[in-house]
């Protein structure tokens, strides 16, 4: 290009968006997990989409079992990428009807048989929360280009535990 000798020249990719409504049932997180993978399998590294199934899969799980549909007995779900340098920025939404108990870790048992959903979400995510509204609720996690640390968020953040095996 004529007058660009020896510059820089950048080219972003535009940040993606999707949104699906499913069923509020099993089905529906079947469905969910397998357009996402469908959807980011060639924009993620495998082990990072691999993360991301795992996480939304717990999500929407947690919907499911915990909380009330949204109208018409479904669950919204989302994600958003956005190209970096340095890797892909991912933000993962599951929004519901709400439930009575605003979802949160909860100590557990070792042989306990359930209860390491948000366990899960918050080891594999760079951080996750809760947003409320009038209609219902939003669980979402948020992944970070690798070696790069997050910023608090907010009040209803939650960033990655240090997580300790013993």
């Amino acid at each position: 290009m004529a007058g660009c000798e020896g510059a820089t020249v950048l080219t972003e990719t535009p940040e993606q968006t999707w949104c699906v409504v499913v069923p509020h049932d099993g089905a529906g997180a079947r469905q969910a997990r397998h357009w996402l993978a469908d959807e980011l399998g060639n924009a993620v590294p495998p082990a990072l989409l691999a993360d991301l199934v795992a996480v939304l899969a717990e999500l929407v799980g947690n919907a499911v079992r915990h909380a009330d549909p949204l109208p018409n007995g479904v669950i919204r779900v989302g994600w958003r990428l956005r190209p970096n340098p340095a890797g892909p920025q991912i933000r993962l939404q599951v929004t519901d009807g709400g439930a009575p108990v605003q979802p949160r870790i909860r100590a557990i048992e070792p042989d306990a048989p359930d209860g390491r959903g948000l366990h899960i979400v918050a080891g594999l995510s760079s951080r996750w929360g809760v947003d409320r509204d009038g209609l219902g609720q939003s669980v979402w996690a948020e992944f970070d280009p690798v070696g790069q640390h997050a910023e608090p968020v907010g009040t209803d953040a939650v960033d990655k535990p240090d997580l300790v095996v013993a």
